[in-house]
């Protein structure tokens, strides 16, 4: 039974009572490692910052420890829960605690459609709020960060060396992190070690805050597709300069793309993982 009191509980007892209960056998194949840590709850809850006016797309709600607080801050909160074992119980125990601004959605988040009608409190302005199976971050943040209903903030819980990897900085630059930072400015906001979940996972984790944030510049399609057209071949072979990536990508000689190169102002011997945000932008407008 999901309590008010939630988050002062023993959560470990309670996450096992549950699944013994219900007969679930948490499956890492999933990304099911249930959270329990009540510090780290509050940690995400803190980090979103949300107000009474927010609209909260919840991903993998689990058992609903963390929706439960979620919809005593917020106007409204959308859970999709892909198990559809963990999504009848979460409607239950919603039910049983008299919590009514939520809506729990079984299904896949990556078929998740924002445009449909019975979601249109999403498209005045969302935050979204997850605890992501490991295996499909990646893909997840290219669906949200490239959608035009874009989420206004993202608190995530990710395997740690995706976290790092999305905020890294140059010299250790790579697609993903210049993929995310070209929507939004990510944050680690603290790490989660493997034994805060049950079953523990084999990595441990970090919370990371990304804010949508395009920088004031408007982008049209085209523009957007260029660029990533230029990143992705310019990380094609990761150990070779860039301008031999290029050149190869683009069908030009290495004499062309290193001009092409330092008409950007960069050193024609640099290397992808070398180059900041503002450095691929300059390369794209200097082509």
């Amino acid at each position: 039974m999901m309590n008010e009191n939630n988050l002062e509980l023993d959560l470990l007892a309670e996450t096992s009572e549950i699944c013994a209960a219900s007969g679930i056998n948490p499956a890492r194949s999933r990304g099911q490692n249930f959270l329990i840590n009540k510090k780290v709850y509050e940690d995400i809850l803190v980090t979103a910052d949300l107000t009474n006016d927010n609209v909260v797309l919840e991903v993998g709600p689990g058992l609903g420890f963390l929706t439960s607080a979620l919809a005593r801050k917020v106007k409204k909160v959308i859970a999709v829960e892909l198990d559809d074992k963990l999504a009848s119980i979460l409607r239950f125990n919603l039910a049983k605690s008299g919590i009514k601004n939520v809506s729990v959605v079984n299904e896949n988040i990556l078929n998740f459609d924002i445009t449909r009608s019975i979601y249109s409190e999403l498209k005045a302005g969302y935050d979204i709020v997850a605890n992501l199976p490991y295996n499909i971050s990646s893909i997840f943040l290219r669906k949200f960060l490239s959608i035009q209903d874009k989420p206004r903030s993202m608190v995530l819980m990710l395997q740690k060396e995706v976290a790092e990897r999305i905020c890294a900085s140059s010299p250790e630059m790579s697609i993903l992190a210049v993929s995310v930072q070209y929507f939004a400015k990510p944050e680690i906001i603290g790490y989660v070690p493997r034994e805060d979940f049950w079953p523990a996972p084999v990595v441990d984790s970090a919370i990371v805050k990304i804010i949508i944030d395009n920088g004031g510049v408007q982008r049209t399609g085209e523009e957007e597709k260029a660029f990533f057209r230029l990143v992705k071949i310019g990380f094609a072979q990761k150990r070779k300069m860039l301008r031999n990536n290029l050149a190869n990508g683009f069908h030009v000689s290495h004499d062309e793309a290193g001009e092409w190169i330092e008409k950007a102002g960069l050193n024609s011997k640099v290397r992808a993982q070398e180059l900041r945000l503002e450095d691929w932008r300059k390369l794209l407008l200097s082509q």
